[in-house]
């Protein structure tokens, strides 16, 4: 398993990164291919509750790019949500309806709406690639971090009915980690851009936020009673598996940044 990861990683890193330096369409094509598979390994989590897979992929796919180009992004919300309810209304099947309006709408307009906000940093004028990579690079070491210290010297359970090898030890790591990747990130390539203080604040808040929004994606997972989302990724299983810590982290480190700095 720690093989696959690793090499996975290796195969994977280089793209993320060429994309982000080239930013663009490149970015946003990544991000769209992101999106239509967590999107559709969502609904497969959520299977007993008949969403509507297809037209919640496709649905998700379009609201992500009315979300790029800006095109009457508020009216294609409603009307994806009319059609969800046309659609299961012509199928005349009650029963759970409820689940399945809820579970195809959340998916299709939520995951795109969120990790949109990774398009949103990258644009961010003159400084956005430094603040997209000390995002991934976050994320990506206090998972690490957390998993190692936790397998070695977790005793204390996180959240034991949501993720059960999650552990406090480990939460403390990733905590830990995001503040001394967040200082080296800026002494290397940010100083000009982000106090001492803004660097230990982002980490905190990034690393807080990442590691809730890994435990809300494990929510729907043990409600499937099921590890992975998928298995797309040898060694990280699902696409929604690796870019769930995205799902609030990216949001928040947005808008927190809009707040600081103030560039809108």
């Amino acid at each position: 398993m720690l093989v696959q990861r690793i090499l996975t990683a290796l195969a994977g890193i280089p793209i993320v990164f060429l994309c982000i330096y080239y930013g663009g369409i490149s970015f946003f094509l990544m991000f769209f291919l992101i999106i239509l598979f967590a999107v559709w390994e969502y609904f497969s989590i959520c299977k007993k509750y008949n969403p509507l897979n297809i037209l919640g992929t496709v649905i998700a796919c379009l609201f992500y790019l009315s979300l790029y180009f800006n095109f009457y992004t508020r009216e294609f919300i409603i009307l994806s949500i009319l059609l969800i309810f046309l659609v299961l209304m012509i199928k005349n099947k009650i029963t759970n309806i409820s689940g399945s309006i809820s579970v195809t709408c959340f998916g299709t307009l939520f995951i795109p709406w969120t990790l949109y906000h990774m398009v949103l940093i990258r644009d961010i004028p003159d400084d956005g690639i430094k603040y997209i990579v000390f995002l991934f690079v976050n994320i990506w070491l206090l998972d690490t971090g957390a998993y190692f210290v936790g397998k070695k010297f977790g005793k204390y359970k996180l959240a034991k009915n949501i993720s059960p090898k999650k552990t406090i030890e480990g939460a403390v790591a990733g905590v830990i980690t995001s503040i001394i990747v967040s200082l080296l990130c800026r002494i290397i390539f940010m100083k000009d851009i982000i106090s001492l203080n803004e660097a230990i604040l982002f980490a905190v808040v990034i690393s807080a936020v990442g590691q809730f929004s890994d435990l809300a994606e494990s929510i729907f997972k043990r409600d499937a009673d099921i590890k992975d989302s998928g298995n797309i990724l040898p060694g990280h299983g699902g696409m929604l598996d690796r870019f769930d810590s995205y799902l609030f982290a990216a949001p928040v480190f947005y808008y927190l940044i809009v707040l600081l700095k103030n560039f809108n």
